[in-house]
């Protein structure tokens, strides 16, 4: 039996700097540790446009869901909102241990919502996501530079941090995080 059976499970929020490869790692961790869950958020972005699987919506539909309270915590970031279901605490109430692609603006109020709340702060070196933000072909050069510029953003004070280095292959950056979030056996 594992200490979150008997406590509830986790939510684990991953932060980190865009490039990073939140996603990748994610992927990563749910296929390494097949008990945890990979939340899927709702995002006021077009269906469809890669990256991680979420549920799009609209302005308009956030906002509805919003005042339904269909979320357990809600934000905007980048010209967004992002939502993550208030299904999660079932969930959480179950024993699960729960993986969310969070923002660094959102943590505290998270921290405040969730009993079992930890953050898992994925890095890597400047020159690492210069290179990999390049190679997404998504941005100008000035919008990577933006991106860069807002990389090393501190983390609220008094959150539980785990932090992982995702400056080497995806597989040895993935065992490591698995370690570093493996469930205390009792």
């Amino acid at each position: 039996m594992t200490l979150a059976s008997k406590s509830g499970g986790r939510l684990i929020a991953v932060v980190g700097p865009s490039g990073v490869g939140k996603d990748s790692v994610m992927a990563g961790l749910t296929d390494a540790l097949p008990q945890m869950h990979l939340v899927r958020r709702v995002i006021t972005r077009a269906p469809g446009l890669g990256g991680e699987d979420y549920d799009a919506a609209t302005p308009e539909q956030f906002a509805t869901l919003v005042g339904e309270s269909a979320f357990a915590v809600h934000w905007q970031a980048h010209g967004l909102c992002y939502g993550i279901p208030v299904s999660v605490k079932d969930r959480l109430k179950k024993g699960t241990d729960c993986l969310v692609n969070f923002s660094r603006s959102a943590l505290a109020e998270a921290a405040g919502i969730f009993p079992r709340f930890i953050v898992l702060n994925v890095t890597a070196s400047p020159e690492t996501l210069a290179l990999r933000l390049a190679g997404r072909a998504r941005e100008t050069n000035e919008e990577i530079g933006k991106r860069l510029a807002q990389a090393d953003k501190p983390l609220p004070a008094g959150l539980d941090v785990l932090h992982l280095s995702n400056d080497g292959p995806l597989s040895e950056t993935v065992a490591r995080g698995a370690d570093l979030l493996q469930p205390v056996r009792v």
